[in-house]
């Protein structure tokens, strides 16, 4: 069967890659093309994405492409290009294309308690009934909404809004959309109608035209542009619609064909869910906070936001002594006897200026041990992320009816051993570990589909699991 060969850019709130696939009808193969770092921007008191950065660097992984394709056959050719990032953040774009300043990046500090200045003018019970999502100060509809509230330029000279993945496939081919998965994010979307709500637009003073067209995964957006062309030596290379969203992405990936269990995205954010036939959108499911998001062929992902692996990459930049290596580092839990525990969606550990000196504050108040050493913060960390999503996990069994006989966990988090025997051992139940690149798989599977390749989410699925390999961690206490 002939090999076909996708490119996939997967951008994270810390980290971007690109990724070249190819797929010979069983299985997909992934090559690294190039990572990068994608830092928070402090710019006078506020923080911002470099969205031209990230672009560059996304044609240099363009260019690379094409070199690294020519190399052992000439003609070896692109057939699809595919985009996801995180949700919630946009891009402000003029009439004739230019980008209308830096995008703010969510964990900025302007949309504190924003969330409950708009529902001075929209109930919580209304905002919820439109959308079913939880709701987090940095959601798009309190982000923009707050920016309209400072008078921003931005917003009122925009003449396209964009979300981060969509901003990056306008910059590749010229065609503005407002692809669904991701849009789901904002809290603008109304699940029921399949679009931007317009009473929460007018809400804020803004209306459906500053967005694209509403696009689903598999569709396909254009095709590069002249000038993307002339840099990367690439031809009129279709870029597709994939699930714009990181999350939806990697929930695409899961290697399992049958709806017996949940799901973990453990990244820097923990994304505790199940796949939803509609939305679930009650009194319990909104004080529960719990959200609403699109997935592929029409499902829903039932989910809640934790913070995850962010605690442990911030206290991580913060340890003076102690090993650089992920994996040696983690390894320095067996090592701690401290057993205070946090709530890792306590608001002090949203964006702290010290980690470290956060926990400390938060033990302290709450009458527990302080940790003294990075041992201790790690151990501190991983049992109290295990126990959250414990938590979590009962909170979804009370919404859904399905039965949740085991975890799966995708993202780079499933390669730490240690807080995935400690959430197996806290939840009861199997931990299937992996795929880590279930991001950028998903993304490549959804732009197989949109080639014809594969029909329908089983199929995706059949194909995740030839292309991955997991590790089962059981509880102890079985």
């Amino acid at each position: 069967m002939k090999i076909t060969y996708h490119f996939a850019v997967d951008l994270g709130a810390t980290s971007g890659r690109t990724i070249l696939a190819s797929f010979d009808g069983e299985k997909v193969d992934m090559q690294e093309l190039s990572r990068f770092k994608n830092p928070m921007l402090p710019i006078n008191g506020h923080l911002y994405w470099n969205l031209p950065g990230l672009y560059h660097e996304i044609l240099l992984g363009l260019k690379k492409c094409k070199e690294t394709l020519s190399t052992p056959s000439p003609e070896a050719g692109l057939s699809t290009i595919g985009i996801d990032t995180w949700g919630c953040d946009v891009a402000f774009f003029h009439a004739g294309g230019s980008i209308a300043g830096l995008p703010h990046c969510y964990r900025d500090s302007h949309t504190e308690g924003a969330a409950d200045k708009f529902c001075e003018k929209m109930s919580r019970e209304k905002t919820y009934s439109l959308t079913g999502i939880q709701f987090m100060d940095f959601n798009t509809l309190f982000q923009l909404d707050t920016m309209a509230r400072n008078n921003a330029d931005v917003i009122r000279k925009a003449d396209k809004i964009l979300f981060i993945p969509d901003a990056i496939a306008y910059m590749l081919t010229g065609n503005a959309i407002t692809e669904y998965t991701v849009a789901s994010t904002s809290q603008l979307l109304n699940p029921n109608t399949g679009d931007l709500d317009n009473e929460l637009l007018a809400a804020i003073g803004l209306t459906r035209d500053k967005f694209g067209k509403m696009t689903y995964p598999g569709e396909v957006i254009g095709t590069l542009s002249k000038d993307v062309r002339d840099f990367t030596g690439l031809g009129e290379v279709p870029v597709i619609a994939v699930a714009g969203h990181d999350t939806a992405s990697a929930v695409i990936a899961v290697p399992t064909p049958d709806k017996d269990y949940a799901y973990l995205s453990c990244g820097t954010w923990s994304l505790l869910g199940v796949e939803s036939d509609k939305p679930v959108i009650t009194e319990k499911s909104m004080l529960y906070n719990f959200t609403n998001e699109g997935g592929i062929d029409g499902t829903t992902r039932l989910l809640k936001n934790i913070c995850g692996l962010w605690l442990f990459e911030r206290c991580r930049e913060e340890f003076k002594n102690a090993p650089k290596d992920v994996a040696e580092l983690s390894a320095l839990y067996n090592t701690s006897q401290c057993d205070s525990i946090i709530n890792p969606d306590d608001p002090s550990f949203a964006c702290p200026d010290v980690m470290t000196r956060a926990i400390n504050s938060y033990c302290a108040r709450t009458c527990q041990k302080i940790p003294e050493t990075p041992a201790d913060y790690i151990r501190v960390i991983f049992r109290s992320l295990a126990k959250r999503y414990n938590e979590v996990l009962g909170m979804l069994r009370e919404l859904t009816p399905g039965a949740i006989n085991r975890l799966h966990v995708i993202g780079g988090g499933s390669r730490n051993k240690y807080l995935m025997q400690l959430t197996a051992d806290e939840t009861g139940i199997p931990v299937v570990a992996g795929p880590s690149e279930c991001t950028a798989l998903g993304n490549v599977l959804v732009q197989l589909k949109a080639c014809g390749r594969l029909h329908g989410l089983d199929e995706m699925r059949e194909i995740a699991a030839n292309s991955t390999e997991t590790i089962t961690y059981l509880p102890n206490n079985q």
